[in-house]
């Protein structure tokens, strides 16, 4: 493929999904990253797309929302690993809230073999996953349905959510940021997410690394209110997300790496196995330590866990290895 097919390929991907990471972008035009990454800086040099954090952007500063069908095919390998490191913070008999997005969807995939598990959730493919899961009771939100991502939206939604207690919630969104936290596109969809967190002890927010650094219009979960960072491993080269997730670990986030120990990030193996379908075994999720809300943590200070998706979290690090490796990802 020539280089003006190249670019022509990459802006349209770009049109259509509002932001892609590299990685996508060079299995899609069967290139390098190196050569893709030359591409954008091309064309961001015209003035038709912006570079961020690993990928591109449409031009203009905020990103705009992707539908479900372009979402389902971005980053499919990163959610998995992420889905898969994810559902190890789940104990069996909790009960939890789930917001809507693809990632969410991975999770929900996962959380279907969870004895007693109670999840609520304002989304119909998060309903769908677990709908045949006959040790999992679904409550689902009222509300208006919002045909780009199948979510249930609007007073209804907020209304029925007044009164409720979970354990934990697991959000997703468009951008994540360690001076705004969690954002998206859609202000019905920002509304009933912060009141998924309000029902929630704990937030915790599953994000690959292309939302690392990405800024959308309506914050949902300011980043004081998130307790854990599920993510995958940035790309070597990319030193502003390793950057990012410093300063979210310096602000009190746990961050969670999928693939950082043993594994390979967005690689799909892992407790869920290759087709990443089944859930970690009931000792693994043991031997991953649920903490308690962010307020009980003494010293409340940014320690950065890092963990591989087959893998139980390293909370006995201290501080120091942990800032360590985020220095290492940032001179790789």
């Amino acid at each position: 493929m020539f280089a003006a097919e190249r670019r022509q390929l990459i802006l349209e991907m770009v049109r259509a999904n509002g932001a892609v990471s590299l990685r996508e972008l060079a299995r899609v035009v069967q290139t390098s990253e190196v050569t893709v990454r030359r591409d954008v800086r091309a064309l961001e040099a015209e003035g038709l797309l912006d570079r961020r954090h690993g990928g591109a952007v449409l031009p203009g500063g905020f990103t705009r929302e992707s539908g479900f069908p372009q979402k389902s095919h971005l980053a499919t390998a990163e959610k998995t690993a992420i889905a898969d490191l994810a559902a190890n913070f789940v104990e069996e008999g909790e009960a939890i809230v789930v917001g809507a997005g693809t990632t969410t969807q991975e999770l929900a995939r996962r959380l279907a073999r969870v004895p007693g598990l109670t999840v609520v959730t304002n989304s119909l493919l998060v309903a769908q996953a677990l709908a045949h899961a006959n040790r999992v009771e679904v409550v689902m939100t009222g509300g208006t349905l919002r045909g780009s991502n199948y979510a249930l939206v609007g007073s209804g939604a907020e209304q029925s959510l007044h009164g409720l207690r979970v354990s934990r919630a697991f959000l997703s969104g468009a951008g994540l940021t360690a001076e705004r936290g969690l954002s998206t596109s859609n202000m019905l969809s920002a509304s009933v997410d912060r009141a998924l967190v309000q029902a929630a002890a704990e937030v915790v927010v599953l994000a690959d690394h292309t939302k690392l650094g990405t800024d959308t219009m309506f914050q949902t979960v300011p980043t004081d209110l998130i307790t854990r960072l599920v993510t995958d491993e940035p790309p070597a080269h990319d030193d502003r997300a390793a950057t990012e997730l410093q300063a979210l670990a310096d602000q009190g986030v746990q961050i969670a790496v999928a693939g950082g120990q043993g594994g390979s990030a967005g690689s799909g193996a892992g407790a869920g196995g290759p087709g990443g379908e089944s859930l970690p075994s009931r000792q693994q999720r043991r031997d991953v330590p649920v903490p308690g809300p962010r307020r009980q943590v003494p010293g409340g200070g940014g320690q950065l866990r890092s963990a591989s998706a087959s893998a139980s979290m390293l909370g006995e690090q201290g501080p120091g290895a942990e800032r360590a490796r985020v220095a290492d990802l940032r001179r790789r």
